[in-house]
């Protein structure tokens, strides 16, 4: 086995994922058949952002260095044979950015350990990556609370002949997500023409810049889920819900390279017709408790609780002062609002509850032969990021990559570290991607999903 029978690197409590501005210790292991003469052995650590505008390729066209840190840990001497121990410790900025790693360029950290030798002799060195993790909050990004909507009208065509317009609204329940959570997308079609329309998507995009002398855009489909068409001269409402996988956060804060963006596209497969809801993707998801209304809600309902105690003043004048008039009947309870029509009215889109929707049939019952393709959300199998050495199952429905995006590759951008939901300063459980070929209509959201935040 030669002179060096192991030579290693171990993170202390076999710790990989970091945060900025954390300590990141461990030891470096040399194991020797006989003994070794040596002039030094260092240990550097380094952080550092590649891109290029070629897939999978590692001859960066730009880089950024975050930090790069060498100490020494044994000077030169004879290491005798046996085992050898060296302990290290590096303190990472807090200013690093979270570890990425897309088709075109990567955000990376490593441990390296090099064994300098005498002229002629072998040297060697080994390196052990580690990932780093910037929560992103998303209480703190800036205009998070309440709906995300858009609206857009396109003319309909017919054999090169207008026929009339199609009217297509839609909006997102909120504007912030952590992953497993839901986005309820609510969608109003009015098709004002005299042929029916194709089929309606809702699809989560996600859109990666790379800032080169001219900028790499790679554009990719997460998740799409599918409804049916609008007949000629019908108005409908569809409701849909997107289950977000894991994914790589919205922000990459300290990196000036790499611009991660996510959108909702709702749009019509004929007539061609389109419209983008913008939102974030994050770790820690909104809390109510922070919402901006709800600070000012007490304030505003106080004098409302105080209301009912002197009520009972002027009805009992009234009562006594005009005896002939016959009393006034109690009011009865307002109605339950009866289930909203499938042929829509103009009213404003609303987020969905909880239970099975039909969806968009131009106000036709299902038994007219329109098939409505409920429960059809399909995710790319190369979409994802996973940690080291995890890998999930790949039994997802193809197709889900969309014809017209920019570029293709092998591989997605990932983010190798586990997402969190709550405010823990790190984060330990992996959280698997839903299996989109078996799994059945999402019928709750989550506890922190129960009440959404509009405007």
């Amino acid at each position: 086995m030669g002179k060096i029978q192991e030579f290693e690197i171990a993170f202390d409590k076999n710790k990989v994922v970091y945060s900025p501005g954390e300590s990141i210790t461990g030891t470096v292991t040399v194991k020797l058949g006989q003994q070794l003469q040596c002039k030094a052995i260092k240990v550097n650590c380094n952080g550092f952002c590649g891109i290029t505008s070629k897939v999978n390729d590692t001859a960066w066209t730009m880089e950024e260095q975050y930090f790069n840190t060498t100490v020494s840990i044994a000077d030169k001497g004879t290491l005798k044979q046996g085992e050898h121990t060296f302990p290290f410790k590096f303190l990472i900025p807090a200013s690093a950015p979270t570890s990425f790693e897309g088709n075109y360029g990567k955000i990376v950290y490593r441990v390296r350990a090099f064994i300098d030798t005498p002229r002629f002799a072998k040297d060697y060195n080994i390196e052990k990556a580690f990932f780093l993790l910037s929560l992103l909050n998303l209480n703190q990004v800036p205009d998070i609370w309440g709906t995300c909507s858009s609206a857009v009208t396109q003319q309909f065509t017919y054999m090169l002949v207008k026929t009339g317009t199609v009217v297509l609204k839609a909006q997102t329940d909120m504007r912030g997500y952590t992953p497993s959570q839901i986005i309820q997308v609510t969608a109003n079609i009015h098709n004002q023409s005299g042929k029916n329309t194709g089929n309606i998507t809702a699809s989560l995009m996600q859109r990666v810049t790379y800032e080169m002398k001219k900028p790499v855009h790679d554009l990719r489909t997460i998740a799409e889920v599918e409804g049916g068409t609008v007949k000629a001269g019908k108005e409908v409402e569809w409701k849909e819900q997107i289950i977000v996988p894991p994914l790589p956060q919205s922000s990459l804060a300290g990196c000036e390279l790499i611009k991660i963006e996510y959108y909702v596209k709702v749009s019509l497969k004929f007539p061609d017709v389109m419209l983008t809801l913008p939102i974030h993707i994050g770790n820690i998801s909104l809390d109510k408790k922070l919402h901006p209304s709800k600070k000012a809600a007490p304030p505003s309902s106080a004098p409302a609780e105080d209301t009912p105690t002197p009520a009972p003043i002027p009805d009992t004048s009234t009562s006594a002062t005009t005896p002939t008039l016959p009393p006034r009947p109690a009011p009865k309870p307002a109605p339950r609002p009866a289930p909203r029509s499938r042929m829509s009215s103009h009213n404003s889109p609303s987020a969905p509850p909880a239970e099975y929707h039909q969806g968009a049939e131009g106000g036709m019952p299902m038994s007219d032969g329109i098939p409505n393709k409920r429960q059809s959300q399909l995710v790319s199998p190369n979409a994802f990021s996973y940690a080291p050495g995890l890998f999930f199952p790949q039994n997802q429905q193809p197709g889900t990559e969309p014809s017209g995006a920019p570029f293709s590759g092998s591989a997605q951008a990932t983010a190798p570290y586990p997402p969190v939901n709550n405010a823990s300063p790190m984060p330990t459980p992996l959280i698997l991607p839903p299996d989109y070929g078996t799994s059945a209509y999402p019928q709750e959201a989550p506890p922190s999903y129960d009440e959404s935040c509009n405007t």
